[in-house]
């Protein structure tokens, strides 16, 4: 066959072949505009009941209670965050409540989830499977139907009305599924090398702190942010628990100010600010944490 009649055949065919990559290459740009919409409408979706509460809680005291609802203030006002500030014992004090009691669950959950998930995952123990699922039956089991007796253990050990008492319940809610997140993590640590440094001369507690918790410090971020949420929202335990004003924590206040206004009703502009408020540190902590759950696992296991 000669050069020309294979040129031709290459002209006649290319228009056939070029028709379903041109179609498939305009599929998948539309494609990827619709997915880009539809991310878009997800997120305002969202976001918009947050637009709303931080709006809400710059309107004035009569705007903010207006039936039917204005969607923007007319004038903006710190009225409801002043209010929110002063209110009882005010709102540093419930705030560092919250605060602490968070910190404290962040700690306790690492203390006991790190050696335990390491012990778990690495050590040969009898019965070992069979201890992991025991664990995670607290799973299924409502920490509700434990308030009352964790209450009158913890009047007769004076742990109510403290800020170590109530993180000890918010860690004890916490346990299972952050047992779950380490044990899986230090699994997934290579065993070559732990082997590596055993041979350099590290014992057990070094290969934990040398080589396993530099891997696993994205599951430890994810229990930390889990813990952090799960104690600055909860309610009922803190609820049943505090029993003083000067011991409560945001949630107990933000339901407690509902019936707080003069007329009997609910004070929406107080509480949408307090609602603003108990969001800013959760945001904050997510997003000053997130690059690590992106983070490579090897790329920390060789660090």
């Amino acid at each position: 066959m000669s050069a020309s009649s294979g040129a031709a055949m290459t002209r006649a065919y290319a228009p056939e072949t070029a028709g379903p990559r041109l179609a498939a290459s305009l599929l998948k740009g539309r494609l990827k505009y619709l997915i880009s919409a539809a991310c878009v409408a997800l997120s305002t979706i969202m976001l918009l009941p947050l637009v709303a509460s931080v709006l809400a809680s710059l309107k004035s005291t009569q705007e903010a209670a207006a039936v039917p609802p204005t969607y923007f203030p007319h004038a903006l006002s710190l009225d409801s965050y002043e209010r929110l500030w002063n209110y009882q014992a005010g709102l540093p004090t419930y705030f560092s409540n919250s605060f602490g009691a968070a910190l404290l669950t962040i700690l306790f959950c690492l203390v006991l989830t790190v050696p335990a998930g390491y012990g778990l995952a690495k050590f040969r123990i009898a019965g070992k499977e069979m201890l992991f699922v025991f664990l995670l039956l607290g799973l299924i089991v409502p920490y509700q139907a434990l308030l009352t007796p964790l209450f009158f253990l913890f009047v007769q050990l004076n742990l109510h009305n403290s800020l170590v008492g109530l993180a000890i319940v918010h860690t004890a809610i916490q346990l299972p599924f952050s047992i779950y997140v380490m044990r899986n993590a230090f699994e997934a640590v290579p065993r070559e090398l732990e082997e590596a440094a055993i041979m350099d001369g590290c014992n057990s507690f070094q290969v934990l702190t040398q080589i396993c918790l530099p891997a696993v410090v994205p599951a430890m971020i994810t229990v930390s942010l889990f813990a952090f949420i799960t104690s600055w929202n909860e309610l009922l335990a803190a609820l049943v628990i505090m029993n003083k004003d000067s011991s409560f924590t945001l949630p107990l206040i933000l339901a407690a100010a509902r019936q707080q206004t003069s007329i009997g009703g609910t004070d929406w502009g107080m509480l949408q600010a307090g609602i603003t408020i108990s969001i800013i540190p959760c945001m904050a902590f997510y997003l000053l944490l997130q690059k690590y759950y992106m983070a490579g696992f090897l790329n920390g296991a060789v660090k």
